[in-house]
């Protein structure tokens, strides 16, 4: 399957920071360029919302000492409303040196970040993010800030694969293992288009020809799987299993007039894509067989939506 994103590894660092700040970060040639990093998220379904608390963002040039952004402003997240497309800006036009970068990283006040359930009364919950405060979630990979000019980027932070809900006596009551994406904003485009649930349901629910289809699980109304590439079998999510996962799931939501569901994709670097709907519950640590409705092939285009055909074609 084609590679068409840069997909950055994750990880909390246990080490220290070293030379953190911006005394030692100027490029060769003294150019500066703007710099705006933005957040957004590739939705979820169990949670009603996860709250991450930000205190700063740190740059590293390849040459060069950390730059630090404070997040005061920003403070406390809810991701699930940063979906479609929303993002959530953390730091805006901040000038610093033309170059080639290799490194961000997002510090987190644990103690004021948690998770709520529709299904607990919204009830609050503890959510451990290891090394959090410390040395923070890193994303290592290199992008440049060009000289004289804006550069606008958007990390990708995927709830659906970061969160778990961890067994045995743990720090909390769900992890953060954290899953981030980061993309150069004029090289993305979008997906968009609509799903015919209550045609689905009734289709499942047909006893006298469709006895083999598994029913839709009921109070969901589905999701649509992304995966990178033309032509790739759809499967479920489970960030436990090597290989291949969708590369986002995006839940349906109803139209505000009409009877069809709207998804919306954002944020995909252009290429090839296949796209399939489940309307069946997927736990993100297990392997499940879902069974998939309207498997297709999409072209993203940068600066483009695409809208994809509607679910099931009429």
């Amino acid at each position: 399957m084609k590679q068409l994103s840069r997909v950055f590894v994750v990880s909390a660092l246990t080490s220290a920071l070293v030379a953190c700040g911006g005394s030692g970060g100027s490029s060769s040639s003294g150019e500066t360029g703007s710099v705006s990093v933005g957040l957004t998220d590739a939705p979820t379904m169990e949670l009603s919302s996860v709250n991450i608390a930000f205190n700063a963002i740190r740059l590293k040039p390849a040459e060069g000492d950390w730059l630090e952004f404070n997040l005061d402003e920003t403070g406390v997240v809810d991701l699930l409303t940063l979906q479609g497309g929303v993002t959530e800006p953390l730091i805006t036009n901040e000038e610093v040196p033309a170059g080639v970068y290799n490194e961000i990283r997002l510090i987190i006040d644990t103690d004021n970040s948690y998770v709520t359930k529709e299904s607990d009364g919204d009830s609050q919950f503890t959510l451990a993010v290891p090394s959090g405060e410390q040395s923070g979630l890193k994303l290592k990979g290199d992008f440049v800030v060009a000289a004289d000019s804006s550069n606008n980027f958007t990390i990708d932070f995927d709830v659906r694969k970061s969160i778990v809900n961890p067994p045995g006596n743990a720090l909390a009551d769900y992890m953060l293992k954290p899953v981030l994406r980061l993309v150069d904003n004029l090289e993305v485009g979008a997906i968009e288009g609509t799903v015919d649930y209550a045609g689905i349901v009734q289709t499942r629910g047909s006893d006298d020809i469709n006895d083999d289809l598994a029913d839709c699980s009921p109070n969901y109304e589905g999701s649509v799987y992304v995966y990178e590439g033309a032509d790739v079998e759809p499967i479920d999510l489970n960030v436990s299993r090597d290989g291949t996962n969708p590369l986002m799931v995006v839940p349906v939501t109803a139209q505000e007039s009409g009877s069809l569901y709207e998804w919306t994709a954002a944020f995909l670097t252009e290429g090839q894509y296949t796209i399939a709907y489940s309307c069946q519950l997927d736990n993100n640590e297990t392997d499940e067989t879902l069974e998939f409705d309207g498997q297709q092939n999409v072209s993203v285009v940068a600066g483009e939506t695409t809208v994809a055909d509607p679910i099931p074609q009429p």
